[in-house]
């Protein structure tokens, strides 16, 4: 060995996870409450130190789970988003972090853990608004998962994994409301999905009805990747 590890400055890798559901009709994104320093008290994204035999995924997935009791698989399945680095971004060493993202219809109980204190589902708006003050870049990172999402959902049928395994039209149409801070045309945006195919998949069954009338048709994501023609959002969300 021909170099001494002295000769290298300290040098850290951890990872960040971006969770993000809708709940009560907004956007949120799963934070918790720093329960060490640096940045005691503040809100940030789960995440932490990678271990020396871990690989990324594991690393996110572990740390996810203790500091949030989240478990993903399936569907919800953690991927990689991007990495950041800038000196000085965290004031105990230089340290860059890759950040992985996933979306959760229905999140599970929560509870702090680790260096969690505590873990809250955060509307995104408030965060972006900067009524929350959140710990090292975190917010730069939601802000950029965020703009990927929304940029997303006009050539990517990503929107669906907001929705259970069986949703109406209108459930998914309240996705694109909810996370565009728009009001979409009901029945445009009906007949722009029915374009697109493999979009959706429609079911022999309708919602059990709840009020007079007929019950909407029950659909379930189809095996699309892409949206074909796009979904165009509007200018002014």
């Amino acid at each position: 060995m021909n170099y001494q590890r002295k000769d290298f400055p300290p040098f850290a890798l951890t990872v960040d996870i971006v969770v993000l559901t809708i709940l009560d009709g907004k956007l949120r994104v799963v934070l918790i409450e720093r329960a060490e320093d640096p940045f005691r008290g503040q809100w940030a994204l789960p995440g932490g130190a990678v271990n020396p035999e871990e690989k990324l995924i594991e690393a996110a997935k572990r740390s996810l789970k203790e500091e949030t009791n989240i478990v993903v698989s399936g569907r919800e399945r953690l991927k990689q988003f991007r990495s950041y680095y800038e000196p000085g971004r965290d004031p105990r060493v230089n340290t860059a972090t890759t950040v992985y993202w996933t979306i959760i219809n229905k999140l599970p109980e929560t509870k702090g853990g680790g260096s969690a204190k505590k873990v809250k589902p955060m509307p995104v708006r408030e965060v972006e608004g900067g009524r929350t003050k959140l710990a090292f870049d975190h917010k730069q990172i939601i802000r950029d998962g965020v703009n990927q999402l929304r940029d997303g959902l006009e050539h990517t049928t990503v929107a669906t994994r907001f929705c259970p395994p069986t949703f109406t039209i209108s459930d998914l149409r309240g996705v694109y409301n909810v996370v565009w801070n728009t009001e979409l045309d009901e029945g445009n945006f009906q007949r722009k999905i029915k374009q697109s195919e493999g979009f959706l998949i429609p079911l022999e069954k309708r919602r059990d009805p709840s009020t007079s009338g007929r019950p909407p048709a029950l659909w379930k994501a189809g095996p699309a990747k892409t949206v074909s023609p796009p979904l165009v959002r509007p200018t002014d969300s």
